[in-house]
């Protein structure tokens, strides 16, 4: 009597948070989980699988004591309806807060008996995503959080240091003549203009923050004129999808799914679209995989020439994590000159802007001085 209540009491805990999160999802939209706390989960699961231990008891321990509330719930959640015989992908699914690309391989791990393979291969993917995007974060946040700050130490210059300067000669009725006129000339035009440039920088912040085509635009408008950014961004796009589309081939699933499903982490980018109508045109038109990459995707040449490769060796699986791996190389070596390059641009801008302030500031006492000497004799 005490066993069966000791194992039927935690079944009503999932089951009020899924209602509870049924009841909150219509009012609020269902956020998903940071990728960091992924990693853990996906390790913490892999191991305890592999250590042969049965997936509801692996969610069990690994929710115990988990400081995330939130993710212990979602856990306690996925292990109730497991043990109700719910598919752990469509436990996972029900949660709302796992994408595609998670639930596809945890299916294709469950399909083929190597759950714990999936989770640690889930790991390591975000693992690889989260270093990419921490690396574009660096190459671009400390610039831009460098040129800020001298734009408005030139603005600041311009409105408030010059126009004192500029005052002080009219006191002594000296006339600007020169670089003298010239840097006055740039400093009311300056207070005339800096409201609506900075209010017009912070409307566009907000609107490329906000919309994902102006963001698509953007960049794209960038990569054809900018080639090291192009083979940047395309090199982190295919290594993406390619690493995605080998995890879930390799693990059972068939290439057009694979290709749905790993289109799905690059859902924001032009080629998202574009490798879903190639997974159309290979199941439904029968042309080889190659070919479908060729006509309908942006694809490098080098991934169509080792998909054609590993259809006639039927060694498609290697091919993807042969071109995974490579690309993974080549964004690292791109992502290195990319942030040498951004430096060096940097760099310029700083010593253009310092030189904007000295000359705008100090410029006019330098050359005017002799002058008011001058004048007060």
């Amino acid at each position: 009597m005490n066993n069966a209540s000791a194992t039927t009491t935690p079944a009503p805990l999932p089951q009020a948070s899924a209602q509870h999160a049924s009841k909150a999802g219509k009012k609020v939209k269902i956020q998903r989980f940071k990728k960091k706390d992924l990693i853990h989960l996906f390790r913490g699961l892999a191991s305890m699988l592999k250590a042969q231990i049965n997936t509801s008891d692996a969610l069990k321990y690994y929710g115990q004591g988990l400081p995330n509330k939130v993710m212990a719930s979602t856990l306690d959640q996925i292990r109730f309806d497991t043990e109700s015989g719910m598919s752990i992908h469509e436990a996972f699914r029900r949660t709302g807060r796992f994408d595609d690309m998670t639930i596809g391989l945890i299916q294709a791990g469950g399909d083929s008996g190597q759950l714990n393979r999936a989770f640690r291969e889930l790991a390591d993917r975000l693992k690889a995503d989260v270093y990419f995007r921490k690396q574009i974060r660096k190459a671009v946040l400390l610039p831009g959080i460098v040129i800020s700050v001298l734009v408005g130490a030139f603005i600041v210059s311009q409105v408030k240091i010059v126009p004192q300067v500029e005052g002080m000669l009219e006191q002594v009725r000296q006339k600007p003549d020169g670089l003298t006129a010239i840097a006055f000339k740039v400093s009311h035009a300056t207070r005339a203009l800096w409201p609506f440039v900075v209010l017009g920088l912070m409307v566009m912040g907000a609107l490329i923050w906000r919309s994902e085509g102006i963001r698509n635009t953007i960049t794209s408008i960038a990569m054809s004129k900018w080639r090291l950014l192009s083979q940047l961004v395309m090199s982190l796009r295919q290594m993406t999808f390619l690493s995605t589309m080998e995890l879930l081939y390799s693990n059972g699933i068939n290439l057009s799914k694979s290709m749905r499903v790993a289109a799905n982490s690059v859902k924001t980018t032009p080629l998202y679209p574009e490798i879903r109508h190639a997974a159309d045109q290979y199941e439904h038109s029968g042309v080889p995989l190659s070919l479908a990459f060729s006509k309908f995707t942006s694809v490098d040449e080098q991934v169509v020439h080792m998909m054609s490769i590993g259809e006639r060796s039927a060694s498609i699986d290697n091919q993807l994590k042969m071109l995974a791996d490579m690309y993974e190389e080549e964004a690292e070596n791109y992502m290195n000159d990319f942030t040498q390059v951004l430096n060096f641009i940097v760099l310029m801008m700083a010593v253009s802007l310092i030189a904007a302030v000295f000359i705008g500031t100090f410029l006019p006492i330098f050359l005017m001085g002799p002058k008011m000497m001058q004048s007060g004799i």
